[in-house]
């Protein structure tokens, strides 16, 4: 019995060492090379017509910036279309857009009289008002001069469904939780960077700014959360490449507010288990890279909580006959009350900041288990206030 809970905790513990360390070195050390080359648009071609959407509750902070961020940018003007979808907004946001139009005649406002949600809206707005290329986009993620072409680029080879752009994380401050995400989100660049060289598929574009084409576009189902790894998925089972670009640059906020940022991981990590459900045929083969990789970036990720809880379990009861278990169990517990330790002293050392919240991201993927044991009704929800 005891070599039995002795081989789990220690699988547990590779398991997680794996996606956490394991797997990113390998990415960036071993599988960093340019795997196929693929054609791409040079600047002075003619390039395609694209439709920006923008899905926008009371974003009157950002939503002008934001307009402005594309406008300007070294993609042709008259190429580009915007559409803003209002999801029923309380504030300015549909007045600032409007006075806009006269500014930038490819700019169009479509409001919903009631809330429908990010995912009610971009299905409407593909539907109604999409182009053959589509870039779905946050209204907080500002776009640099050369975003667009670096994302438009690859689409002159067919095999591209999908382009997920690099995402800069910044923030007023390194106050609350804003610095470990920044470092965090910084590093999933990397390896999605790898993955894309190597594999030419990312495990999920992040839903703030991505393009991909219409045809490949599936309607999200109107409860589901996670709304940009469904649709990458979607595009990956259709045998598309799904590329990172890193010259695709453009930067959001980070919120520092660290019981707001936790309430949006529970709500993420719900949208989780509804795609890890909904793509439960990906898991198999192991030796196909799509499915290795999506085991390993993510399914270990969403289950990490649970192996850590195992792990624990077993180091309890090897503990009884084993000092060495004993010490490993009381680390364990030491690591579980690092979150509330952290809100108690506020934290400076860098690694107790970090391995607390790890363990508080882990929190908030078994919480958002719960919630979508409970059934996910509806995608709509209020966001998270904005530091700008």
């Amino acid at each position: 019995m005891l070599n039995l809970l002795e081989f789990i905790f220690w699988l547990c513990i590779a398991l997680i060492v794996h996606t956490y360390v394991v797997y990113p070195m390998l990415m960036l050390l071993v599988f960093r090379q340019e795997g196929v080359k693929l054609q791409e648009y040079e600047r002075q071609e003619e390039l395609p017509e694209l439709s920006v959407l923008i899905a926008a509750y009371n974003e009157e902070k950002v939503i002008v910036d934001k307009i402005h961020s594309v406008f300007n940018s070294a993609y042709p003007s008259s190429k580009i279309h915007i559409v803003v979808g209002s999801d029923a907004s309380t504030d300015a946001t549909d007045r600032l857009v409007e006075d806009l139009r006269g500014r930038y005649p490819n700019l169009k406002l479509v409001r919903f009289s009631g809330r429908v949600g990010k995912i009610g809206i971009m299905n409407r707005l593909v539907q109604d008002h999409g182009k053959d290329i589509l870039v779905l986009t946050d209204a907080n993620v500002m776009f640099k001069h050369q975003t667009l072409y670096h994302l438009v680029k690859w689409f002159k080879d067919e095999r591209v469904g999908l382009v997920a752009a690099n995402i800069i994380k910044e923030s007023l401050n390194n106050e609350g939780i804003s610095f470990q995400e920044k470092k965090y989100l910084s590093f999933e660049n990397l390896i999605k960077s790898a993955e894309s060289k190597a594999f030419q598929l990312i495990m999920g574009a992040e839903g703030g700014c991505y393009a991909l084409r219409k045809t490949l576009f599936v309607p999200v189902p109107s409860h589901f959360i996670v709304d940009d790894f469904f649709i990458t998925l979607k595009v990956l089972n259709r045998d598309k490449f799904a590329m990172f670009s890193p010259g695709a640059e453009c930067t959001e906020d980070v919120n520092s507010n660290a019981s707001g940022e936790y309430r949006r991981k529970v709500r993420i990590s719900s949208g989780n288990f509804q795609n890890l459900l909904h793509f439960r045929n990906t898991l198999w083969p192991i030796w196909k890279a799509k499915t290795f990789v999506f085991w390993s970036h993510k399914v270990l990720r969403w289950l990490t909580p649970f192996l850590i809880l195992i792990a624990a379990v077993c180091s309890y009861f090897l503990s009884l006959n084993s000092v060495f278990f004993m010490a490993l169990f009381y680390l364990q517990v030491f690591g579980l009350l690092l979150p509330w330790l952290n809100r108690m002293f506020k934290f400076n050392n860098p690694v107790l900041k970090f391995a607390s919240h790890f363990y508080l991201m882990n929190l908030a993927l078994l919480q958002g288990f719960f919630r979508f044991m409970r059934g996910i009704k509806s995608s709509v929800w209020q966001p998270v206030e904005r530091n700008v």
